[in-house]
């Protein structure tokens, strides 16, 4: 079936089975590869994007149920010019070891941070349930913090 879908901001069309997981468009089909498959059974949040902006992990949603929705990737969370301030902060904190799971642990904190601008490490926890192999959570909680208190003096969060 041909569906056309609002991914960051651009009208995209794909044709696909009615089923295909949502991932698979987006990486297959529109090469934003930046959503990573981790589990293919919505655990590990590796393939979190925005659905209207709400963190959903794409490898369980049929793509085709998507239509009419506002779909954003980290490609489309901020301009490459101008960071998100989570993607500083990751810099700045130096959350990523291996990475892969970076791409769907900050989409769900910035969907977190944009429903609570100042979390607690509680909020933290309950919301941000990615898994990540190499274990660098409290980084990870350095970084959602720096990045909800808002730029410093020299402009990283």
């Amino acid at each position: 079936m041909q569906i056309t879908l609002d991914v960051n901001g651009e009208s995209r069309t794909a044709d696909v089975d009615e089923d295909t997981p949502l991932l698979w468009v987006l990486r297959e089909t529109f090469g934003l590869t930046g959503t990573k498959f981790g589990c293919g059974v919505a655990a590990c949040g590796a393939c979190t994007v925005h659905i209207g902006g709400t963190a959903v992990r794409s490898c369980s949603v049929p793509a085709s149920a998507m239509q009419g929705q506002k779909i954003t990737t980290i490609e489309g969370l901020a301009p490459k010019e101008q960071p998100h301030p989570l993607q500083a902060a990751w810099v700045t904190h130096q959350v990523p070891q291996c990475g892969y799971c970076q791409s769907g642990m900050i989409m769900a904190a910035a969907a977190l941070l944009a429903r609570n601008p100042h979390p607690s490490d509680a909020d933290i926890s309950a919301e941000v349930t990615n898994i990540c192999r190499c274990g660098t959570y409290e980084r990870v909680r350095r970084a959602i913090h720096a990045a909800a208190q808002g730029p410093t003096e020299g402009g990283a969060p």
